[in-house]
């Protein structure tokens, strides 16, 4: 386990702060450390004396982490806010634990200052407590040893008296009313553990409370790693199967992903994100990885991201090729589905919500590492990164004693408890893109990333692929920073090679899972009259323009084709590819050849619902690319026109008499990408020409 400090209290930067600022200080700092607690994970608490807005009086206001937030990220407006004379006096109209989830419809009443925010389910737990300053963590080492068999018993080893134990109990009001008695009974506790979920502790100022609540888990982490060293055990029972080497890992993941994609989609999009970290890899590949996979998670958390279990993909199934490998999967699907439905069936409630996705969210890979499934990248992320925590649980659980889960009722009461319900159906609907994967080629350039930012605005993921590295590296970073590094890859990528095309998708498929969306766009300009017209000059235009988005169509299609989901494929051609330019031989003729290999990826895809379309743009000439080397002199001089008059050229020649942006090219490349816009368009051509009779398509 990660022997690294945890992050250091600064003084001077606390003394300049108010007590909610000091919570907010408090609770970035520990949601910064996943050793501390998971991403969205464990709540924090100050109860602080305020002037009340209605009375003018002092009043004491329970500040605590709202619903839904992180309290590594959180801002004030994360917090919610309540009177803490109102929820003591919500003791009167607790009815036990049958009626533990109404009292969450009182907490809107105790709101202090008409602060929106959502309390959460652990606002009792808080209030309970008579500490000033609370936090609630999921370590991995504490909830270690609040997994184990003889949790009660260790806890006590542990932490030598000075922590206490409670067994597991879902959060609500019955558990705060457990923790408030159990203090009261036990004078001068640091913290309390619960059996299976994680930490309590507490202090009379922010800071003391963050020091008990770190140093609580480093006498945790301590004791685990004398355990470890004294009993020389193996980890996971010892290793089983060694890893594959990096390159023939990354070939299986890009033949695999695609397909575990297409099987899982059933209706809705879903992103994939692979982790192949030192603590996945001891786990997958050791002897104990069947059984303590079956087991399922331990605490709420957990399993709330994750599923109660994961599933396991052995290596005879992911060698195979083809409909073998398609038709092995799908029967280990076919059977997770199934025995996901038989515990919804065993475990449902009268009240219960609807079977969910019985799709797996974590896909483990002997030799590889694992697989996580959400239905955007995000999500898919952190719950590997949840399932990583899980994993240390197990680790040192099984090591010292022997790890326990949850039982199955438990975890399903959680899973389809009706106030997580209420969160999920109060969740803002999802972009129109979220889920998709879009491959933009020439990504780097001033159209590709007009093109690229449209796509991340509606929240797909993007891959920028580019010949120009230094380009490439500059723009990937600028939209990771503006859309979120989860959205954003960048790869090098010469159309013109067939293993660089090829090399590119399998990055697009290693990163993402693979690809729904393909805009061709990457190109050169050149012109020159007839005579003049090398045959370098030639075949630069076709290896690029022609030969470069064959293969990377090609690709594209066979990507889709395996996902078997549909998909778009859009062609940024040209208006010289209707109407012939003058002095521009080589480039209308290659500009013509996109056009007519857009049309037969339409005929090709239409049984596989992939389409194809062609965006023509004209005269772009701010903000691309092809305009800033010896294209605009050449179509300077071929127009006899001054270079700083050739926007106003194109702009005066169109019938509409405006100028071209490389953003209209990216509403008409969405327009083609979104399937709620054009799901019945294929074979099409739209000019974004603002004008050009000759290059009319009819």
């Amino acid at each position: 386990m990660n022997s690294a400090p945890f992050p250091l209290w600064n003084d001077h930067h606390a003394t300049t702060l108010d007590e909610p600022q000091l919570l907010r200080y408090r609770s970035n700092l520990l949601g910064s450390d996943l050793r501390i607690t998971n991403y969205g994970g464990g709540n924090t608490s100050a109860k602080v004396s305020m002037m009340d807005p209605l009375s003018g009086s002092m009043t004491e206001v329970l500040w605590v982490k709202g619903s839904g937030g992180d309290v590594g990220s959180m801002k004030l407006d994360g917090f919610a806010t309540l009177y803490m004379d109102k929820l003591q006096t919500l003791k009167n109209l607790y009815r036990g634990l049958e009626y533990e989830d109404e009292m969450v419809g009182y907490l809107p009443h105790c709101t202090f200052n008409l602060n929106a925010r959502a309390a959460s389910i652990d606002t009792p737990l808080h209030s309970s407590l008579p500490f000033a300053h609370v936090d609630h963590m999921h370590p991995d080492a504490v909830i270690a040893i609040a997994a184990m068999a003889d949790s009660e018993a260790i806890t006590q080893q542990v932490f030598e008296g000075k922590v206490g134990w409670l067994p597991w109990l879902r959060p609500g009001y019955e558990l705060g009313n457990r923790l408030g008695d159990y203090v009261s009974k036990n004078p001068g506790l640091d913290g309390i553990v619960l059996a299976g979920h994680g930490l309590f502790s507490w202090g009379e100022t922010s800071k003391s409370c963050y020091d008990n609540t770190v140093n609580l888990i480093s006498q945790a982490q301590s004791w685990l790693a004398q355990q470890r060293q004294e009993r020389k055990l193996q980890v996971f029972g010892g290793t089983r199967f060694e890893p594959l080497s990096q390159t023939e890992s990354g070939e299986t993941l890009a033949r695999l992903l695609p397909v575990i994609r297409g099987l899982t989609h059933q209706g809705r999009s879903k992103l994939l994100h692979v982790n192949t970290s030192r603590e996945v890899l001891d786990f997958v590949n050791s002897n104990d990885l069947e059984p303590l996979a079956a087991l399922g998670t331990s605490c709420p958390d957990h399993f709330l991201r994750t599923k109660i279990r994961p599933l396991v993909v052995q290596e005879s199934v992911y060698r195979l090729q083809g409909a073998e490998l398609k038709d092995a999967l799908e029967k280990l699907l076919a059977n997770y589905r199934s025995e996901y439905a038989a515990y919804y069936e065993r475990c449902k409630r009268p009240t219960s919500p609807a079977l969910r996705d019985p799709n797996p969210v974590v896909v483990l890979l002997p030799r590889i590492g694992m697989v996580t499934i959400a239905l955007d990248k995000a999500t898919a992320r952190i719950a590997g990164e949840f399932y990583v925590n899980a994993i240390n649980v197990m680790r040192e659980a099984n090591a010292v004693n022997r790890y326990v889960g949850l039982p199955e009722q438990e975890c399903f009461d959680i899973e389809y408890w009706l106030l997580e319900e209420a969160k999920l159906q109060r969740m803002p609907k999802p972009k129109p893109l979220v889920g998709k994967v879009a491959l933009v080629t020439g990504g780097a350039g001033g159209i590709g990333q007009a093109i690229a930012r449209r796509m991340l605005a509606d929240g797909a993921c993007v891959v920028l692929a580019d010949i120009d590295q230094s380009a490439l590296d500059s723009s990937s970073a600028a939209m990771s920073k503006r859309y979120g590094k989860d959205h954003v890859r960048g790869v090098f990528c010469d159309v013109t090679s067939e293993d660089s095309v090829q090399t590119a998708f399998a990055k697009a498929a290693q990163e993402f899972g693979g690809v729904d969306i393909l805009v061709s766009n990457a190109g050169i300009a050149s012109a020159a009259p007839l005579e003049e017209t090398t045959l370098e000059l030639w075949q630069r235009n076709q290896n690029i323009l022609a030969t470069g988005f064959f293969l990377v169509g090609r690709e594209a299609f066979r990507l889709m084709k395996v996902q078997a989901t549909g998909g778009s494929i859009i062609v940024v051609a040209s208006k010289n590819g209707m109407v012939a330019s003058n002095q521009a031989t080589a480039y209308c003729a290659a500009k013509a050849a996109e056009i007519q290999l857009s049309r037969s990826f339409a005929l090709e895809g239409a049984p596989l619902g992939i389409r194809s379309n062609v965006v023509n743009p004209d005269a772009v000439i701010r903000g691309s690319k092809i305009w800033t080397g010896k294209w605009s002199e050449e179509r300077a001089a071929a127009s006899n026109v001054n270079e700083e008059e050739l926007e106003a050229f194109y702009r005066d020649r169109s019938m509409l008499k405006r100028s071209v942006f490389p953003e209209d090219i990216a509403e008409a490349a969405y327009f083609f990408a979104a399937e709620q816009l054009s799901a019945k368009c294929t074979g099409n051509i739209v000019n974004v020409d603002a004008g050009n009779l000759a290059a009319f398509t009819r």
